[in-house]
């Protein structure tokens, strides 16, 4: 990364196959060249990219952990790029989770695993995965610090609440949106157009969201990744298709949104904790199984 607090970001927006590990991992070493090429330092992938999105029964085989092979071929292949990307992981106790995974200079650098698994409308994801239990960040330098929020979890406001209280300075939302997802009168690409930039806006917060490309997938994705700034102002966005969209990114612009509109430095964690805890013991949860 540079010392003058200047970030090349891209988003690979793919077609994603079902149960084709190998046509989607060829899909990944391309995107990591070209983004390669064009001086990108951060390359996202949407949700669970390796193996497409509705596996179902299907997780039990797709399943990698940490330290496969295919993710070894993939981090040598990032190079000093960071490239995060959506796979099935096999955790402890062979408990199945939908998990991103940054990989730079051959190794794997961080995971996060989806804490709001999606399980609405046409969506099962607790039919099939372990949900995550805890929220981290990842340092890309001493001035960009990476959260990751998979699809759903941004939906949890409190989750990206957390993601900035954890110290997010680069918000990375890789999704897997199709239109008929809730159904009814929302629209996806409406409500996640809004989302971003409301979520950028008032945190300040440059936002990564890289969604499926309209494909043979049998899903109705529509594409639209983006890529904003921290005053809401979209410096890319995707169509339908299969698209690598780049920006360069501003730490400067981040402190000047952050001073402008202090949304952290109000937050006022202690009145929210105690709020909570309050909260917990009006309603009789004990204290051992309240998850803040």
């Amino acid at each position: 990364m540079t010392e003058d607090g200047k970030l090349r970001v891209g988003i690979a927006q793919i077609d994603c196959r079902l149960d084709a590990l190998d046509h989607n991992a060829t899909k990944h070493l391309e995107a990591i060249e070209r983004a390669r090429r064009e001086g990108v330092e951060l390359l996202l992938f949407p949700e669970l990219s390796l193996t497409g999105y509705t596996v179902g029964p299907q997780t039990v085989g797709l399943s990698l952990r940490r330290d496969a092979a295919l993710l070894a071929d993939l981090a040598r292949a990032s190079g000093p790029m960071v490239s995060v990307l959506g796979f099935i992981e096999e955790g402890v106790a062979a408990q199945f989770h939908n998990s991103a995974v940054a990989l730079q200079n051959g190794e794997t650098a961080f995971i996060h695993r989806k804490l709001n698994l999606a399980t609405y409308g046409n969506l099962e994801e607790g039919k099939h995965f372990a949900e995550g239990r805890y929220f981290e960040t990842f340092e890309l330098d001493p001035r960009w610090r990476a959260g990751v929020l998979i699809c759903a979890d941004s939906w949890n406001p409190a989750l990206t609440h957390l993601a900035m209280v954890h110290g997010t300075t680069l918000l990375l939302v890789p999704i897997a949106s199709a239109e008929s997802a809730v159904g009814g009168d929302f629209s996806n690409p409406m409500g996640w157009d809004l989302a971003m930039q409301f979520y950028a806006m008032i945190y300040g917060v440059p936002i990564l969201m890289a969604n499926h490309a309209r494909g043979d997938s049998g899903l109705d994705f529509w594409g639209g990744s983006r890529i904003v700034d921290p005053f809401a102002r979209p410096l890319a966005v995707a169509g339908e298709g299969e698209d690598l969209l780049v920006a360069d990114l501003d730490y400067e612009a981040v402190k000047r949104a952050r001073y402008r509109l202090p949304t952290l430095r109000d937050s006022n964690l202690d009145l929210v904790l105690r709020e909570l805890n309050r909260l917990s013991w009006q309603i009789g949860i004990p204290a051992e199984s309240r998850r803040l």
